[in-house]
């Protein structure tokens, strides 16, 4: 769980670096075309990867981290707020507007809000709002819709494969059941 956390702290930073990163260019991406879809889910053998998991461990008090995301995680979401939403920002060789960066944001976040309360029952779920508006944008990115009968965090789990789906729901998900999980990087 350090890892996920000090994974937001990265993620928070990245957040206030793009949004202080205006672009002259149009958007090359809007918040689905910022997602690549992967076949496989990563082996942790990215650079990356194994940076947060050192960096993670450096805090050794888990309290300091908390304390970090705290603090980053507070100045991103000012920064969000304060955003003009048609700005266009640059990150990793893109440009997408702030609202559909803020948006892409917003699904990877739920997801990693759904990570944190499978290993904490007592904590609050995912508002309503962005579980519903990362379900639209996880349908955008399959292509597809997902069942009615499914709920926003069942569509958001099964899609993503953080749990499996159920022989009653693969019938549901009919050929979609094919192209998940969805591994979004």
């Amino acid at each position: 769980m350090r890892d996920l956390v000090c994974h937001l702290v990265i993620d928070a930073q990245d957040v206030l670096i793009t949004l202080v990163t205006p672009a002259a260019t149009e958007p090359t991406r809007d918040a689905a075309t910022y997602w690549t879809v992967a076949t496989t889910p990563p082996t942790g053998a990215d650079p990356l990867d194994a940076l947060t998991v050192r960096l993670a461990a450096a805090y050794g008090e888990p309290g300091l981290l908390t304390f970090h995301l705290d603090d980053v995680g507070s100045a991103a979401g000012r920064a969000a707020e304060l955003v003009d939403p048609g700005l266009r920002v640059a990150t990793q060789g893109q440009v997408l507007t702030a609202g559909d960066y803020l948006s892409a944001y917003v699904l990877e976040w739920t997801l990693h809000h759904l990570d944190l309360v499978a290993y904490l029952p007592d904590a609050a779920p995912p508002p309503a709002e962005g579980l519903a508006g990362s379900r639209e944008l996880l349908e955008q990115i399959a292509g597809a819709a997902f069942p009615a009968s499914f709920s926003d965090t069942d569509v958001l789990l099964v899609g993503t494969g953080r749990r499996a789906a159920t022989d009653v729901e693969k019938a549901e998900l009919g050929s979609l059941v094919e192209s998940l999980p969805l591994v979004l990087g």
